[in-house]
């Protein structure tokens, strides 16, 4: 079931659904609603600071996961062998901090950073608390940082942002910071993070270091980061190996160890879906088996969210091929579509073709009201003009703005919320469980 803005207003869906969490940033963005530029960038929030002048600060720090979001967070940044004496990951929970001696401490393993002498240095920590506030820092001599593990049951409303294709460019600087004004737990970036086309690291650094200044949300607490891949991390964009993403797998391949999709289990209430869109790995065979198989696994989790980088229902290239070729989204429609509707997977989250869009729910490519919603298409950064509404019927939704989405997980629905780059809605929508006939 699908709710839009001609269905419910924007202010009594901040007030029903989203005041917890999102109104009073929303509200405040209303005076930008009518510019096209970006909104004038503010100054990131600063974490608390262990001295006065912290000796080491690194440019690039960020989270992830690798494992259970609700009992690990993983600890990573860029950087030189030297740059600091002790790369010891020192942690607690906030409430315990003032206690010296309730600090715990993880070390740091190093793996070099691909075309640099640089190193990626990362510390997973593990055995955490659920739903728990912590402070960490590197050594002694770095700021104290914050990050929030997440809740073991989704007794609270769970709350995330998501988008792709983002670039190193002002328009995406701007989006990471309306990301963070949401004070959202997690981001997902589905594929095109940096466009470096496995080969400019200098873009690949500037996307973490980006990331690493702005997505910083509510009192500090750093916002991890959830990718998947997309033919811009990849030297030749589709079907080459693996060593041809060198710095997608060089901070992320402790998520993807052995391939180039997996799942993320969020206790027993969210799985996230991460698939290739066959830039490393094809669509059809062994991993479309491997779908069918995850996808059976969690079939009464109530939240299964896909996420994928080229659209099954894209919104600007087309879907019929020229002189034989397939279509966009063909082989996604052949092998992954009819999965999705089998196995009661309510949203699709797709990326790379530069708009915004919300599908109709669909069956079969047909509008039904038990049908998958597929919601993207990557505009964080990079932006195109969307064909004309009239010639794509699967859409219910199509916007030429950059955007990203927030979403929030309540019960057995979830609400979707589109916002541009100066924070105004552009869309509002509700995804409830999918029946199995």
């Amino acid at each position: 079931m699908t709710l839009t803005m001609s269905d419910l207003s924007r202010r009594s869906f901040l007030g029903t659904s989203f005041a917890s969490f999102a109104a009073g940033r929303l509200l405040a963005e209303d005076q930008k609603a009518d510019s096209k530029q970006p909104a004038e960038t503010p100054k990131p929030a600063e974490p608390k600071k262990v001295t006065d002048n912290p000796a080491f600060q690194p440019s690039t720090l960020f989270l992830t996961w690798q494992r259970d979001p609700t009992t690990t967070m993983t600890v990573q940044w860029i950087g030189v062998s030297g740059e600091t004496a002790d790369t010891t990951i020192q942690f607690a929970k906030l409430s315990e901090a003032a206690e010296s001696t309730m600090w715990q401490t993880q070390k740091s393993a190093t793996k070099p950073y691909p075309l640099t002498d640089f190193k990626v240095f990362r510390a997973e920590l593990t055995e955490l608390t659920p739903g728990t506030d912590y402070q960490f820092r590197i050594g002694k001599s770095s700021p104290t940082y914050r990050f929030r593990t997440m809740p073991a049951k989704a007794t609270d409303t769970i709350h995330f942002i998501s988008g792709g294709d983002c670039g190193i460019n002002s328009h995406a600087i701007a989006n990471n910071i309306q990301a963070a004004r949401q004070d959202p737990m997690f981001a997902v970036v589905g594929g095109d993070l940096g466009y470096d086309d496995g080969k400019k690291v200098d873009v690949s650094l500037a996307f973490i270091r980006n990331y690493s200044q702005h997505m910083i949300g509510r009192n500090g607490r750093l916002i991890p980061l959830i990718p998947c891949i997309g033919n811009h991390e990849v030297d030749g964009g589709y079907g080459k190996p693996r060593e041809k993403a060198p710095f997608f797998y060089a901070l992320f391949d402790g998520l993807f160890r052995e391939t180039s999709h997996t799942t993320l289990d969020f206790g027993d209430y969210l799985s996230l879906v991460l698939l290739d869109t066959g830039h490393n790995t094809a669509i059809g065979g062994a991993q479309t088996d491997w779908l069918e198989k995850m996808l059976a696994e969690r079939r009464d989790h109530p939240h299964v969210i896909a996420v994928n980088h080229v659209p099954a229902y894209p919104s600007y290239r087309p879907m019929t091929g020229l002189l034989g070729k397939g279509g966009t989204g063909e082989e996604n429609r052949k092998h992954w579509v009819p999965l999705f509707e089998k196995h009661r997977v309510p949203v699709v989250l797709e990326h790379h073709d530069h708009t915004f869009k919300r599908s109709k729910p669909l069956l079969g490519g047909l509008a039904h009201d038990n049908g998958v919603l597929y919601l993207g298409d990557g505009s964080w950064g990079k932006l195109r003009a969307p064909q004309k509404p009239e010639s794509l019927p699967h859409l219910a939704a199509l916007n030429g703005d950059y955007h990203l989405s927030l979403h929030r997980i309540q019960g057995q629905e979830r609400f979707h919320l589109a916002l541009d780059e100066n924070g105004r809605v552009m869309d509002v929508c509700r995804s409830a469980q999918r029946t199995i006939g």
